[in-house]
């Protein structure tokens, strides 16, 4: 398989010296060089990110990795190479709505038993932490041992924070 996917096999001693492991070292090091000063001119990765550029580079990459595997220039070991002919359908999971009914049930207890008023005040805390620059994982520890479920977290954290929408211009 690595021998198909990389070309390792290419090259009769790929490790002889070095020299070839050397030679793509230095090609990777560069590259990445050429890419952070792109970025740095740009205004820092924050810029590069909200500007689109970091989602539409992915994207591009995605998309000439994806025509290279199916044209064949790129081999995928058991996707365009050495593949099963009588690949079976995978089996797909189907929970019982049991298991959702009685993991909300179990969810209503913990409410239920719960003291309300230290939730409020540890989300409030959680809340006013993640403002600054505190560390925050006391904090989740804590909300953990008093009950606050991950979802309230994660809605206390949103609430602060707001939610990343990227803003791709295609």
């Amino acid at each position: 398989i690595i021998a198909y996917e990389t070309g390792v096999a290419d090259t009769v001693d790929p490790l002889a010296g070095s020299y070839l492991v050397e030679h793509l070292t230095r090609a990777i090091v560069g590259a990445a060089q050429d890419y952070i000063t792109r970025i740095d001119t740009m205004g820092g990765a924050q810029t590069a990110i909200e500007s689109g550029f970091i989602s539409l580079e992915i994207m591009d990459a995605a998309y000439a990795y994806q025509r290279a595997v199916e044209s064949g220039d790129q081999i995928v070991v058991g996707v365009n190479q050495f593949t099963v002919e009588d690949d079976p359908e995978p089996e797909l999971l189907r929970v019982d709505p049991a298991i959702e009914a009685g993991q909300r049930a179990r969810l209503a207890e913990l409410r239920a038993r719960r003291d309300d008023a230290r939730v409020a005040e540890l989300r409030s805390r959680l809340a006013d932490a993640a403002r600054g620059s505190d560390n925050l994982l006391p904090l989740f520890i804590e909300c953990v041992e008093h009950d606050v479920t991950l979802g309230e977290i994660c809605r206390t954290l949103r609430d602060v924070w707001g939610e990343y929408r990227p803003s791709i211009s295609v």
